[in-house]
């Protein structure tokens, strides 16, 4: 009994390594054995975009971030900026109908369906050649959008994605490592980009070829997930652009930021399920089941093997992390070395229950944007 934990020890720690440390290092190997793509032509002239804008009751938000889109670097008559509201009662389509003489156009669901029903309900109007999909909540640097279209006159690219940055007006909160990890993530986009490409597109900010756009999908679905895969099906490749910067405010409660998590991830599953010939298996809460087994594995060797007491106390620390940060005050100062365990701990959580919702068939319910609160970083 005891060599059959530790074989299972070894490998959930081995798959760990590999999912966090391994695959990054493979990565890097294969950039340097991959053979240099070839250099490909600059674009002529700047491409007609369409700039997607869905929102739900964004009021306290939408002015800054119409005007965060129209002072982005693009020649203003190859740009159309579409808003979609998903039937909201408050000032947001009001707001916008301002900015009708500026080019901004309103495009608003008769009843609440969510967010890729009205992405679907707009298929009609887009004029672009490329797809710019953002989110009201973040901040799109002013020079982000030529790098991003650029990107696109690779005819092999059918996706371009953001580089997004967590910033937030204050660091003190329990959510704080979440810019630790959104570093992270964009640091294993890169690697992948210079491999082969990457699964999925930050939704926060990334363009499209039209043709992918324009694939109707079911409700339950994430768009900017779903452009990848659907890109792959085409042969063409999802990119991460390290120019494009975007920059997401973070959520300042580590429990809001959990349930973040389930409804993304959970959208993510029946994705993934939709497009199932071109699952990958480290993605979406792979890790999770792994740190399930290795805790089960512990508590059989505790009483046989003494060195295995330390890693339940370890386990016991982050998990204490964990608790301390769900029900940690929003605003007030959170300690530093608490930050980083309970963020992996909420996040596989978070990842393990959207996959027994997605597999117990459920469906996230009607979309609800995350309020985040709003940052301008410094320019320069």
């Amino acid at each position: 009994m005891t060599s059959l934990c530790l074989g299972v020890l070894g490998a959930a720690v081995a798959f760990a390594l590999y999912t966090y440390l391994g695959y990054p290092l493979l990565l890097m190997l294969l950039t340097v054995l991959r053979r240099k793509r070839p250099p490909v032509a600059p674009l002529a002239e700047w491409p007609m975009i369409t700039i997607v804008l869905p929102v739900f009751n964004e009021e306290a938000v939408i002015r800054n971030t119409l005007e965060n889109l129209l002072q982005l670097d693009y020649p203003a008559d190859r740009r159309q900026i579409l808003v979609l509201s998903d039937a909201s009662t408050d000032r947001t389509d009001a707001i916008v109908s301002e900015y009708a003489t500026r080019g901004v156009q309103l495009l608003r669901l008769p009843r609440r369906r969510g967010k890729t029903a009205a992405e679907n309900a707009a298929l009609a109007l887009l004029r672009g050649e490329l797809i710019v999909n953002t989110d009201a909540s973040v901040y799109v640097e002013r020079g982000a959008l030529k790098p991003l279209i650029a990107s696109l006159a690779d005819p092999t690219v059918g996706v371009a994605s953001g580089h997004g940055v967590s910033v937030a007006p204050s660091q003190e909160h329990a959510n704080r490592a979440d810019s630790w990890y959104i570093g992270y993530e964009m640091w294993v986009r890169d690697l992948e980009t210079r491999v082969s490409g990457i699964v999925g597109a930050a939704g926060c900010f990334h363009a499209v070829r039209a043709p992918i756009q324009r694939h109707a999908l079911p409700e339950a679905l994430s768009r900017d997930f779903a452009a990848a895969l659907l890109a792959r099906e085409r042969g063409l490749r999802a990119v991460s652009v390290r120019e494009a910067l975007c920059f997401i405010p973070r959520v300042p409660s580590l429990r809001r930021e959990y349930r973040r998590k389930v409804r993304t991830i959970t959208r993510g599953w029946h994705t993934l399920y939709f497009k199932r010939p071109l699952l990958n298996p480290f993605r979406y809460g792979a890790f999770s089941w792994i740190l399930a087994v290795a805790l089960a594995t512990l508590v059989c060797l505790a009483r046989s093997a003494p060195w295995a007491l330390w890693g339940l106390g370890l386990a016991a620390f982050a998990g204490v992390c964990a608790a301390l940060a769900w029900w940690w005050p929003e605003g007030r100062r959170f300690p530093r070395v608490l930050a980083v365990p309970a963020y992996i701990v909420i996040g596989n959580l978070a990842a393990l229950h959207a996959f027994v919702r997605a597999v117990r068939g459920e469906r996230v319910p009607l979309w609800e944007p995350t309020r985040r609160e709003a940052v301008r970083p410094a320019e320069g």
